[in-house]
């Protein structure tokens, strides 16, 4: 009986355990904008400051995401998602939004280019 019990409180932990990871992929957002540095942030939000927002960045600037269209800046939670190739184009950033309004990155990848 004791291993019953066992087995199924195992089974019921990790179909819970799926639920939450399931859940979490749910929640996942993407945003198009650009990479920018948190000195300049929405001026930085074009191909020409990519030089300038490397440099900032490597200085002790922190890497932030613009909305081309409402000029917010948005921190970035994890820095290390960034690669330089992602500055200095638009790009699309899918991830979660924290408690502290920062977004986690899970992926950044070019823009779509819409073909009017």
């Amino acid at each position: 009986m004791k291993k019953v019990l066992s087995t199924l409180s195992m089974a019921a932990v990790t179909v819970v355990a799926l639920g939450f990871l399931a859940v979490g992929q749910l929640r996942a957002d993407s945003w198009t904008g650009w990479i920018s540095d948190s000195g300049c942030g929405a001026k930085g939000a074009s191909a020409k400051h990519k030089a300038c927002a490397l440099k900032c960045v490597n200085g002790g600037a922190k890497y932030v995401f613009v909305n081309p269209t409402t000029k917010e800046v948005t921190p970035i939670d994890n820095q290390d998602a960034v690669k330089a190739t992602d500055v200095g184009q638009e790009v699309t950033v899918t991830g979660t939004m924290t408690d502290s309004k920062a977004i986690h990155v899970d992926s950044i990848a070019p823009a779509a280019k819409s073909s009017t």
